[in-house]
């Protein structure tokens, strides 16, 4: 590995630039064609571009790890490569075809491989997205589209590492509706979070908790991860999509099948009220980001609900350290979801 001027025992979950980047455009509408690989840096968009107008745009947030073995891993990049695409087909984007998707990833890590933490050090996080940088002024979809993969070397999501987080339920704030856009990776889902997530944080909580607009009345997600209880020792999560308010997350999918097969527990995917959540065992959130991190508490109206008396809980514990150990090839990978980087 090349030497870069990092601090790799410090690493946080902060921007920091790397060498290359690569591109795609799309300027008829339909048919994407690459440009390849290009230094990292800023580009030209018009004013009138559809993406800062009207918000067209999407991406993906993937990992790539380094094994002690010095290899370089990706996990299930065919899973976010299909929903780049669907994204795509919700937001009225041209889709760009998943395994030519993950190709492209691949091209970039390598190409940046020297950026790479080293073996326990945090990952290589890529961020593909996809904006309607076309020139327009009504309400329509983009008549051109700019694809562009960049990655940066990032340490733990939240601070504390793995280690329990405190959540606050609002009522206050609704992350998505009923049949719109939040089982989309679209960028419009995340700047209406971030008021609610400052001011939980200005209260010491790690994270908002949300409720489904509807009712307010079901647990919907973390911020921007997804939601696991423990209940009578049944693993259960919100469903998703959900009508498009949920986001289905290929962390979340992976967990529910490792707690099935690995752990032999009944798996639940259904609507789990807030009251309900109150008498769990255990509870965790999990994302490509978060991975699967654990809940100290939950608050609500005040009141504060422990779990595990603010511990990380045996079954939390046990799905982390699988999970983590086939990303990095040190458990067997009977589902083929490791992709090596050669």
């Amino acid at each position: 590995m090349t030497d870069v001027n990092i601090d790799w025992d410090n690493l946080g979950f902060d921007f920091q630039p790397t060498k290359t980047m690569f591109v795609s455009k799309c300027e008829d509408g339909k048919t994407w064609k690459d440009v390849g690989l290009v230094p990292f840096g800023n580009f030209e968009i018009s004013p009138a571009a559809c993406v800062l107008n009207y918000g067209q745009g999407i991406f993906e947030g993937m990992k790539a790890l380094r094994t002690k073995n010095d290899e370089i891993v990706l996990f299930r990049p065919i899973e976010n490569g299909q929903r780049f695409y669907d994204s795509a087909i919700r937001l009225c984007m041209p889709p760009y075809d998943p395994a030519r998707y993950v190709e492209r990833v691949k091209e970039v890590v390598k190409a940046n491989v020297e950026y790479v933490p080293p073996y326990g050090k945090g990952a290589l996080y890529i961020r593909p997205n996809m904006l309607g940088t076309g020139s327009m002024l009504g309400v329509a979809p983009a008549p051109s589209y700019t694809l562009f993969i960049w990655v940066n070397p990032v340490g733990p999501y939240f601070k504390g590492g793995f280690n329990p987080i405190n959540l606050e339920i609002t009522k206050k704030y609704h992350r998505a509706a009923p049949k719109g856009c939040g089982a989309a990776k679209t960028i419009c889902n995340y700047a209406p979070s971030m008021y609610a997530a400052i001011e939980a944080k200005k209260r010491g909580f790690a994270q908002i908790l949300y409720l489904d607009a509807a009712k307010e009345t079901y647990i919907e997600e973390v911020g921007a991860a997804n939601f696991f209880a423990v209940i009578d020792n049944v693993l259960i999560t919100p469903r998703a999509p959900k009508d498009g308010s949920i986001l289905p997350g290929i962390t979340r999918k992976s967990v529910l099948q490792l707690a099935k097969d690995k752990l032999g527990m009944k798996v639940e995917e259904r609507d789990v009220s807030y009251e309900e959540v109150f008498k769990a065992s255990e509870v965790f959130c999990t994302g490509t980001a978060a991975v699967v991190t654990p809940i100290g508490s939950i608050t609500y109206e005040g009141k504060e609900y422990e779990y595990v008396g603010g511990k990380v809980g045996e079954i939390t514990q046990k799905l982390y350290d699988l999970l983590t150990k086939i990303q990095l090839l040190e458990e067997p990978d009977p589902y083929g979801w490791v992709v090596k980087v050669e």
